[in-house]
């Protein structure tokens, strides 16, 4: 048996602390060496989980780079905007990397992340978890197989959920462009990698987007309401009242996500939700943010070949990011509503199901993303025992190539037009 690889966790937030819970189910697998965030409350919990030793926890991950290389890998969950720096310093010390997505906030910073990771040769893995969840991936294998025959068009839906849009998006931390980055970024990057993933290496030829900020603005605040809930008298009359999304959830005794997250000091009980409620973030009215970025998107895409595409982000629904997909194709039809999946043939006029095994061990299955942290984690773990690259479900170049396929959706939207885009042998898009 190989030995476990070592890895330290630079940001140890939600994401940092979900991927390091591999290695309490696998220790022969995976040992967590090492940890870098600047908040005491969770770099403590984080060491005390793993036993780190003191002389491995650090408020800063430059001094990571200033010690001697002491693990075999990093998994950086920092903050969207504070990802390209120590993706390329520790890229350049030799350290394998599973980045969290998005990779960074411009197309510059990607490109220079993905220079350090070829330039220094090391795995690198992007936190895309849908192509590791099962259903989404046996479409591809469905693709792949000739199931729907020749793809012609692709229909896919984020359906963020009403609450969490509210959480992540207009209290949260991804609530201001300027702060962290476009929602189409920070939420749907991996919906438009599945899309390029689908098209199976058609490049896409132009792209047009359309979407803004709706609801969610000062001028639909109600005359009587408070800027904050625990002070409103209609707050009771509020879907998005933050007493419902996090102090009712805790008094029945749920503190996972999204109660975990307001909490950076402490762990959640009534007292801590609600003093997070009284003096942070999560407790302002939803009318009265400074939120800027789009609560609904559309993008359409055509792709070599005569393939089309529509992708659709929007905040105001009961599901939380159960992702429904239809794929036309000269064969038949392919549809997946986040669970099933079924493929009606043109041929047979039959229709066959198809589902996949969700079952993975320890808490992974209950996070926002199913069974997909696991598979990620374990493929990357995988392809830095093996030193195989190819286990890992989306290399530097394609994931760079999908990322600014993002950036040029959203260049589209802001200058209202169809944007031509780059072909690797022209430079830049027009």
């Amino acid at each position: 048996m190989p030995p476990p690889v070592q890895v330290i966790v630079v940001g140890a937030g939600n994401r940092g602390e979900n991927y390091s819970d591999y290695a309490k189910i696998f220790p022969d697998r995976m040992q967590v060496v090492g940890v870098a965030d600047p908040r005491e409350f969770v770099r403590k919990k984080l060491q005390a989980r793993h036993k780190i030793p003191d002389q491995n926890t650090f408020k800063d991950w430059r001094c990571v780079v200033e010690r001697e290389k002491f693990a075999d890998a990093v998994l950086i969950c920092t903050p969207d905007r504070l990802h390209k720096d120590p993706a390329v310093a520790l890229a350049k010390k030799g350290y394998h990397i599973l980045l969290e997505k998005p990779m960074a906030v411009t197309e510059q910073d990607c490109t220079e992340i993905v220079e350090a990771i070829i330039q220094n040769g090391v795995i690198f893995a992007v936190g895309h978890v849908l192509r590791y969840d099962p259903v989404i991936h046996k479409i591809k294998l469905l693709i792949d197989s000739g199931a729907v025959g020749d793809v012609i068009h692709i229909q896919h839906l984020e359906p963020v959920g009403f609450y969490h849009f509210a959480h992540s998006f207009v209290r949260g931390n991804w609530r201001n462009e300027a702060e962290s980055s476009f929602a189409l970024l920070a939420k749907s990057c991996h919906d438009l990698d599945l899309i390029h993933h689908w098209a199976g290496g058609r490049r896409c030829i132009k792209v047009s987007s359309f979407g803004s900020l709706s609801h969610f603005t000062k001028e639909n605040k109600p005359k009587e309401a408070a800027n904050r809930c625990l002070d409103c008298p209609v707050e009771g009359d509020c879907a998005y009242s933050a007493k419902k999304i996090y102090l009712d959830r805790v008094k029945k005794g749920a503190v996972g996500w999204p109660v975990s997250v307001i909490c950076s000091n402490s762990l959640p009980d009534i007292e801590s939700v609600t003093e997070a409620l009284r003096t942070g973030p999560y407790g302002r009215c939803v009318y009265d943010c400074d939120n800027d970025v789009c609560s609904n998107q559309v993008v359409n895409m055509e792709f070599e070949g005569g393939l089309t595409a529509a992708f659709t982000m929007v905040a105001f629904t009961k599901e939380i990011c159960n992702r429904k997909t239809t794929i036309y194709g000269s064969k038949g039809e392919l549809t997946c509503d986040g669970h099933e999946i079924t493929v009606f043939d043109f041929l047979s006029n039959k229709t066959t199901k198809h589902t996949s095994d969700g079952t993975v061990p320890g808490n992974f299955a209950k996070g926002g993303h199913g069974c997909a942290d696991f598979h990620l984690i374990d493929s990357f773990i995988s392809a830095v025992t093996n030193g195989d690259p190819t286990m890992i479900r989306s290399g530097p170049m394609e994931t760079l190539v999908s990322h600014k396929l993002v950036f040029q959706a959203e260049r589209a939207r802001l200058e209202n037009r169809v944007v031509f885009c780059e072909n690797p042998c022209d430079g830049e898009s027009r």
